[in-house]
This record gives structure tokens, C-alpha cells and sequence, in this order.
């Protein structure tokens, strides 16, 4: 079986997290990803956050996965004519510098084009075009600014980001998808095309369900919500609505037996309409099935405080898995809050590859997360990371066709190598 990307070739200048994302999303499913780093430095994320001295950061290994790498100093002419090069030989372009980078590297689009019209420029930004356009924007910034850290969290207390990285990961899933979607347009015209996607706007496409929200606010309260059950008056904005369930069914974080010393031992519960009545069975309260207060969904939205509360009497006599085994038996939605300690040691993630063991020559071997996409006719496999400019001379003879004596030319430029640093006099 062949991979699904096999025969593209993508030229990946990104760096930290959302653009690499991306790549390594693109290089899992068999693109050639050459990642290309400064000389003598590489991706800053390789040495950020070391656990171990002088080794790449598991920042940096588990984003660059699958991954070719060659340094290059794009300021040196010997530099920007290899670029070039590449830009001839490639089909896809990727970065995430700051607003204006790529211009002042002297390639905007106009150049690119005009070197390989087919050539798709895909790139992350922090905002699209507006008052904030030229800003740089960070995980948590796009977060706040894309309206989940206004809508996450207890109603009284203040915004919070969230622990996934919906803001740089989430964007690159959604270049991703764009550069897909451009390869399969250019098939028909043969042409490139510019892709941008925004962080702003990508959190904002995951956070559809609160714009939804604020559009039903201006009807009347939001009768799921927490607050409406206890009395407390809505705001002119989508309020902040702790574990409440987005999806229009009560749901709440309940303790588990053992919630006294595991800060994991919870398990998240919905009440469900349509299994009411097998919740009430399970949790020895059958005469809520009929009781006018408890039957019907709106009699109980101002009781979910009582309701909730009885529910978790029973489910602190029981352990998270073993609530969660009772109540799949009835088809009763739940899950339990699984800690990375317990996702790390999951067999089952283990033998579907969402969760896999990568063998790295200095690092030795770590934990990764393998492709959470699966296709059934294209395998897709997690290989490690590059070292930096592991594949320099590699990339300049098999993709470019350079010489042994082109090869030694360019590195006599100093195009592959870091600067020297002066002597001190």
C-alpha cells in the first residue's frame, strides 16, 4: 500500500509549534517534508525545555516527526539561490514567520509564483487581514482572542485557557486540510494558490458552539447553563459555564471514590433525556422516573444542583472505570478524566498507534503521539525526528541533482554552515 502524499514534496520553513503541526500531519500520510533551519541552530524548540543537556527537546522531537532537515542560511546568495532551487522542485511551501518575513527573505508570493507557478504558499498567521493583522499571537493569546478563554472556566471567577493547544496545534490541523484542498484544486487548473489560515479564526471555528450560544441569548437565558438552574441573571455575553455540557444535556465533573488523594478520580456525566429513566434505576432513585419535579427535562433544570448532587453520592462508591463500566452497560454517556500518566500507559492507544514508541539516536526512546487520522488503504507510520541538517548534502544531490563538486562549492559559502564568530582581539 502506498502512503497517501507519496510524490509530494513540501518546503517547511516553520518553527515552535502550529506550522509543524502541519508538516508533520502532511509527512505522516508520506509527503517529503525538508525542514529548513538556520545553520547552526535549527527550530528554537530544540533546545527549549530540555530534559536532557545537549539532546533535542521533546518539544522538537514530537513535532517533527517524519521530517527531512538541511540548514540553510537564506541571507547568503549562495543561500537564496539554493531556495530557488527548491522552490522549482517543490509543490508546497509552508511558514509561520512573523507578519512580513517572508517578503524581506526577498521571496513574496509574486516571486515565488514566478519561479513555479504550480508552487502552493501555505502560511499561519495570527490574525487575518484587520486592526490586528501585523501582530505576532501566541497559544494562549490566540485563545483569548478567539473566544474560548472568555467562555472557559466558573462564572465566578476569571477566563482560562485551556490545557490543548487549540490555538497553535488546532490551527495547523486546519493548514492542513487547506493544503490538501489546494493540491486537489491545482490537479484541475495546475496552478498554486495562496492558503492562510488565521489563529484567531481557527479557534473560533472551534468555539461555534458559544457563537451559536450568543445568538440565542439575545431570546432568553440559556436554560442548560448552570446559572439559569440557580437564579443567576444572564449578561449581554455568553457567561463562562464550568464543566456544563455544550450540547444542550446537563452534564457535570462528579468525584469517584479515591478523590480524596487522585486529582483524576472523576468521571464526567451526562444526564441525558433520553436515558433518564435508567439513571434513576442505577443511582436507586426509581421515583424521580414519574415525580413531577424530576420527569421531564425542564422540571429538572432548576433542580441539576440536587440532581447532580444525588448522582455523585453514588458514583463516589465506585471508581471512575467502574462507573464507567455500569454505565456504558446502559448506554449512559460518561467519561472518565483520564490523567497523561494513565493515556501514557494505555495499551489500547498503544495497538491503534494514536500513542507510540519512537527510538531517537541521541534522546534514546520516548513516547510520542502517532497519526490520529487512519486511512484504511494508506498506512501511515511515526519515524523520528531529523537532527539538525542530518540530510543537507542528501536533499542538494537527490532532490536538486547538485554535484559532489556543487555540494562542496555550497559549503565553502558558508550557505550551510553558522557564522564565525570573530576572535576575541
Amino acid at each position: 500500500m502506498t502512503k497517501a502524499l507519496t510524490g509530494v514534496r513540501i518546503l517547511d520553513f516553520t518553527h515552535v509549534q502550529s506550522g509543524p503541526t502541519c508538516t508533520q500531519l502532511l509527512a505522516w500520510f508520506g509527503a517529503d517534508v525538508i525542514k529548513v533551519e538556520r545553520p547552526g541552530v535549527g527550530d528554537i524548540t530544540r533546545g527549549q525545555l530540555q530534559d536532557i543537556p545537549k539532546v533535542d527537546s521533546l518539544y522538537f522531537t514530537m513535532l517533527n516527526h517524519n521530517k527531512r532537515s538541511i540548514t540553510l542560511d537564506t541571507k547568503n546568495p549562495k543561500g537564496k539561490e539554493v531556495l530557488t532551487e527548491l522552490i522549482k522542485k517543490c509543490d508546497v511551501l509552508v511558514e509561520n514567520f512573523g507578519p512580513g518575513v517572508l517578503d524581506r527573505m526577498g521571496f513574496p508570493w509574486e516571486k515565488i509564483t514566478a519561479i513555479n507557478p504550480r508552487m502552493i504558499v501555505a502560511s499561519i498567521k495570527g490574525f487575518g487581514p484587520g486592526p490586528y493583522e501585523d501582530c505576532k499571537v501566541y497559544e494562549n493569546v490566540a485563545q483569548c482572542t478567539g473566544g474560548a478563554a472568555s467562555t472557559t472556566g466558573f462564572p465566578d471567577d476569571v477566563p482560562l485557557v485551556t490545557g490543548a493547544q487549540i490555538g497553535d496545534s488546532g490551527t495547523g490541523l486546519h493548514l492542513a486540510l487547506g493544503i490538501v484542498t489546494a493540491l486537489y484544486h491545482r490537479t484541475k487548473t495546475g496552478k498554486g494558490q495562496r492558503v492562510t489560515a488565521a489563529m484567531q479564526d481557527g479557534v473560533l471555528n472551534l468555539c461555534r458552539v458559544k457563537l451559536r450560544d450568543q445568538q440565542r441569548l439575545a431570546h432568553g437565558p440559556l436554560t442548560e447553563y448552570s446559572q439559569y438552574g440557580e437564579g443567576i441573571p444572564f449578561g449581554d455575553a455568553v457567561p463562562r459555564a464550568g464543566n456544563d455540557s455544550g450540547g444542550g444535556q446537563p452534564g457535570r465533573i462528579l468525584k469517584c471514590k479515591g478523590w480524596e488523594t487522585d486529582p483524576n478520580a472523576y468521571i464526567y456525566f451526562i444526564t441525558q433525556a433520553p436515558v433518564w429513566e435508567k439513571i434513576c434505576d442505577v443511582i436507586g432513585e426509581p421515583g424521580w422516573k414519574t415525580h413531577p419535579d424530576y420527569a421531564k427535562p425542564a422540571a429538572r433544570l432548576p433542580r441539576l444542583n440536587e440532581i447532580f448532587g444525588r448522582i455523585e453520592q453514588w458514583t463516589m462508591t465506585k471508581t471512575k472505570f467502574e462507573a464507567m463500566d455500569i454505565l456504558n452497560e446502559f448506554d449512559i454517556p460518561c467519561g472518565p478524566i483520564l490523567s497523561m500518566k494513565e493515556i501514557a500507559e494505555d495499551q489500547s492507544l498503544r495497538a491503534t498507534g494514536t500513542v507510540v514508541e519512537v527510538d531517537h539516536p541521541t534522546r534514546g526512546k520516548y513516547l510520542s503521539i502517532g497519526n490520529p487520522i487512519k486511512l484504511s488503504d494508506s498506512p501511515s507510520d511515526v519515524q523520528r525526528s531529523p537532527l539538525l541538517g542530518e540530510h543537507t548534502d542528501e536533499v542538494l544531490r537527490d532532490v536538486l541533482g547538485f554535484s559532489d563538486h556543487q555540494v562542496a562549492e555550497i559549503h565553502s559559502s558558508g550557505a550551510l554552515s553558522p557564522p564565525q564568530k570573530q576572535a576575541a582581539e
